[in-house]
């Protein structure tokens, strides 16, 4: 047990950390929700994007697009998306130990990949493990996130792979489930492994037709970079949503166990005052003994 002071000055620490910790809990719960409303409203657009895609394809079997065919995989581009800063509990370290795992099981050597780090905490990551980067400085993931952001990145890897440069495409995140739940998943962004389901519109037997202008293969080879872009910022925005549950539960816990830490230390305290007390008595009492 530390003597007084020492346990005084512990205990104004442990306070005022978790001041920061409650604050930063509160924060990340704010804007938490905004980031659920950003997913809600933009599920509609990827949604709406991938049924005029399928009414494309399904207008004329012959049509196809390089980023639908599959072919050999010489180069593999990896997206990892991460936070920015720390203190999110294990958002980072389960994204970056899923990576890891998923390249020693697909890959013998670093130069069949190439990563695509958006995020510092990422952009770090890929430097310290001497991966091979797609992007030279760090593309930030900042609160209200745009496609500028990372609009020269989806670039720089769909001209890529529309040249050959690379073969696949695959983007690892955090899926946001609840608050207390985000799953880390990675997902084949080209070639897309199946095609979008075609929906269809059937009423007393009458099928919707369209009439593409100015024709549907110009549309498919607008249409397809759109998508996948689009495909890509969702899962940017579920991303960021998972980063700020994962704070907000970092920051509760934190802020939890340091007011068990400063009961523990007042106990501490009022012992060592007691003991320090005693001793004091015992010394007076003492020296009135020896007076009589």
């Amino acid at each position: 047990m530390g003597s007084m002071r020492e346990i005084k000055q512990r205990i104004n620490a442990t306070g005022k950390t978790s001041q920061i910790t409650k604050a930063m809990h509160m924060v990340s719960a704010s804007k938490l929700k905004k980031a659920e409303r950003n997913i809600v409203a933009f599920r509609p657009l990827t949604k709406r994007l991938s049924a005029t895609l399928s009414h494309v394809l399904a207008s004329d079997n012959a049509l196809s697009h390089p980023m639908l065919e599959a072919r050999a995989i010489h180069k593999t581009v990896y997206i990892v998306i991460s936070s920015d800063r720390g203190l999110a509990g294990p958002y980072n370290a389960s994204l970056f130990k899923a990576f890891d795992h998923y390249v020693k099981q697909h890959h013998q050597s670093q130069d069949e990949f190439v990563v695509a780090a958006i995020g510092f905490k990422a952009f770090n990551y890929a430097k310290r493990k001497q991966y091979a980067l797609l992007n030279p400085s760090v593309i930030q993931v900042r609160d209200d996130v745009q496609f500028l952001d990372f609009q020269s990145l989806s670039d720089t890897f769909i001209k890529g792979y529309l040249k050959g440069d690379y073969d696949k495409i695959v983007v690892f995140y955090n899926r946001f489930i609840n608050t207390m739940n985000q799953k880390v998943e990675h997902q084949t962004l080209v070639p897309m492994a199946l095609n979008p389901d075609i929906e269809t519109k059937k009423e007393e037997g009458i099928t919707s037709l369209y009439v593409f202008e100015p024709g549907a293969e110009v549309v498919l080879n607008d249409l397809m970079p759109m998508y996948v872009v689009n495909v890509l910022y969702g899962m940017i925005l579920e991303a960021k949503a998972s980063e700020y549950a994962a704070r907000m539960t970092a920051m509760k816990n934190a802020t939890d166990n340091a007011k068990e830490l400063i009961r523990t230390l007042k106990l501490q305290y009022n012992r060592a005052r007691q003991d320090a007390i005693t001793i004091e008595l015992t010394d007076i009492i003492g020296g009135a003994n020896a007076v009589n």
